[in-house]
């Protein structure tokens, strides 16, 4: 008997894991390289994901939804996202937790500077807020997609987003700016 129970201790220890799709151990990815914490190799297909972004420019304190989505129905059960200038390779800015799929991560010493998934139940669509810093120049958001322990995407980018550089916006991103119709000439 006590064979027996080792053997199914260790079975469930070693295949279950595998089986259910994520291993028992905090499956994270790292703040820098947004690789996954475990031995496997990025796909080097086109993702079958999306970041889309309420927003093409902002200004400081601007809150921006970002949606990261599943093309198709292949769903994701983990991801890391950021905001990073262009060129840049550390988050800026900080995420509003709005959705139980997600949970805030310190990157850099910053809290909520990056947003990941709370759990590995399969996801289509996650949306978060995205409020923007003081000071930054054109950035990207940067994702890394996990849609099972052999397949994830690193480095998937929505759209740029540029900053605004005038008092004519307001706290949700639209320009209260007057256009004028008349020449002078």
């Amino acid at each position: 008997m006590k064979r027996h129970s080792c053997f199914v201790f260790l079975f469930c220890g070693i295949f279950l894991p595998r089986i259910l799709g994520f291993p028992q151990k905090n499956t994270s990815i790292d703040c820098d390289s947004l690789l996954p914490n475990y031995e496997a190799e990025p796909q080097t297909s086109a993702p079958p994901y999306l970041i889309a972004v309420s927003f093409d420019n902002f200004e400081p304190g601007n809150e921006i939804q970002v949606t990261l989505e599943a093309l198709k129905d292949v769903g994701f059960k983990g991801f890391n996202l950021q905001a990073r200038e262009i060129e840049g390779d550390v988050p800026v800015g900080t995420f509003k937790i709005t959705d139980p799929n997600t949970k805030g991560l310190e990157c850099h010493n910053m809290t909520n500077s990056a947003v990941s998934h709370a759990n590995s139940d399969v996801k289509q669509k996650i949306t978060t807020t995205w409020i923007a810093p003081r000071d930054v120049r054109d950035l990207q958001f940067i994702a890394t997609v996990i849609q099972d322990l052999d397949k994830f995407w690193v480095g998937i980018q929505s759209k740029t987003l540029t900053p605004m550089h005038s008092e004519s916006v307001n706290g949700t991103g639209k320009s209260k700016r007057k256009v004028c119709f008349e020449c002078i000439c």
